[in-house]
């Protein structure tokens, strides 16, 4: 299983990193214009902050699939590991097809269904992101398109996987998990919320209330 953060926040994947297993960062357009760092500069920032080992995944701007290559090798010219994240489109398959020829990894992004997401892994895509809260939204099932599409992919494509995105809840995580999803990139708040709970809290206070009353210190 591989676990990844969504986002183009430096600090908080170095602090997250020292906790999490974490085996690289996501990003898509939206998150690094947040950011308002330039990719030539945070690409190598995110590699540093998780102490040089990691995978990073960054998105191409173009909408025809030739743009789409040529933004892909701009990508890996900064970082020549990069996994390269295409809009599953017409031009992005084509430009998913060209990029496989050239060796250069692909994830299709922005899935919403899957056949969609099929169609990038049979394409070449090494990953498949489907967006479980956004197909939610769209009066779709979320959780239950991450199952058919790692159904699709073990029985036909077995080399794709899929890596689980757009997620609103620590929960949404978990089914996809459960549902086989050998990926997911989390968005900081529910990263976050996977290790913190107020119950978790409450009872660690307690033990150190009746240490302390037992022997007068909160250490062994």
């Amino acid at each position: 299983m591989e676990l990844y953060l969504d986002t183009s926040d430096v600090a908080a994947v170095k602090r997250l990193a020292r906790v999490f297993p974490l085996a690289g960062v996501t990003t898509n357009p939206s998150i690094v214009a947040a950011g308002k760092t330039p990719l030539e500069v945070l690409l190598p920032q995110l590699q540093e902050a998780m102490g040089g080992q990691g995978r990073l995944f960054a998105q191409v701007m173009a909408t025809t699939a030739e743009g789409m290559v040529e933004d892909a090798l701009k990508l890996r010219a900064i970082m020549a590991d990069l996994v390269v994240k295409v809009p599953v489109t017409a031009e992005g398959l084509a430009a998913i097809k060209m990029l496989k020829a050239q060796g250069v990894p692909t994830l299709g992004t922005a899935v919403y269904s899957a056949a969609q997401g099929m169609m990038a892994a049979l394409a070449g895509a090494e990953y498949v992101a489907p967006y479980v809260n956004r197909v939610d939204a769209q009066g779709g099932d979320g959780i239950q398109t991450v199952a058919e599409l790692q159904q699709l992919l073990t029985l036909h494509v077995p080399n794709s996987k899929v890596l689980a995105a757009s997620f609103k809840t620590p929960r949404q995580a978990l089914d996809c998990l459960l549902a086989g999803c050998e990926s997911i990139t989390l968005p900081l708040d529910v990263a976050q919320q996977l290790i913190t709970s107020p119950a978790v809290d409450a009872a660690i206070a307690k033990f150190e209330q009746d240490w302390q009353g037992a022997f007068g210190r909160t250490s062994i």
